[in-house]
C-alpha cells in the first residue's frame, strides 16, 4: 500500500487532524490499527449512551467522515492514504453498536474489525477499489464493521448459551 511520509503541517488543520486520527495516522507501522485504538478510546464514553443516541452518534460520525476523509485525500492527492484513519475510528464504533459490555468484548470487537478491514472480504474489497472519494474511504470500513458486528454478536450468543448449559 502507498505510504508517503505525511507532512506534520497537516495537523494544524482541524479537518486533517480528525482524518489523521489526532496523529495516529502518522504511525510508521500499521496506522489503521493505531486509528482503531483511537476508536476504542472514543467508544469508551460512547458505550454508555442509549442505543438510539449511540446509533445517531455513529451515523453522524460516518457522515462527517465522508467530508473529512474526502478533503484530506484531496489535500494529499491520494485516495485512501494509509494515514487517513478516521474511517477505522468510525468503523470500530460501528462494530461496537449494541455490543455487550466489558473489556473482553472491546478486545473481540477490535480484533474482528481489524480482521475484516485488513482482509476485505466481498464486497468490502470491491467498494474499496471502485467507490471514489470520501464515501469510498468510509464505506469499505463500514462494511468491514458490519461483518465484525455480526460475528461479535454470534460469538456473544454462543458464549452466553455455553454459560447456561
Amino acid at each position: 500500500m502507498y505510504m508517503e511520509r505525511l507532512p506534520l503541517k497537516l495537523m494544524r488543520n482541524p479537518v486533517h487532524l480528525l482524518a489523521l486520527g489526532f496523529g495516529a495516522g502518522y504511525a510508521p507501522k500499521m496506522p489503521g490499527t493505531a486509528g482503531t485504538v483511537i476508536g476504542v478510546l472514543l467508544y469508551l464514553p460512547l458505550q454508555y449512551l442509549s442505543w438510539p443516541w449511540y446509533v445517531l452518534t455513529a451515523a453522524l460520525l460516518f457522515l462527517a467522515g465522508i467530508a473529512i476523509c474526502g478533503r484530506t485525500a484531496t489535500a494529499l492527492d491520494v485516495h485512501d492514504h494509509p494515514g487517513i484513519v478516521w474511517d477505522e475510528i468510525v468503523g470500530y464504533v460501528l462494530t461496537m453498536t449494541v455490543a455487550p459490555r466489558g473489556w473482553i468484548w472491546i478486545l473481540v470487537g477490535f480484533l474482528l474489525f481489524r480482521l475484516f478491514d485488513i482482509t476485505k472480504p466481498w464486497p468490502v474489497r470491491r467498494v474499496d477499489k471502485e467507490v471514489p472519494g470520501g464515501l469510498g474511504i468510509m464505506l469499505d470500513d463500514a462494511l468491514a464493521a458490519i461483518y465484525g458486528w455480526i460475528l461479535l454478536h454470534i460469538i456473544h450468543i454462543l458464549y452466553s448459551v455455553s454459560l447456561t448449559s
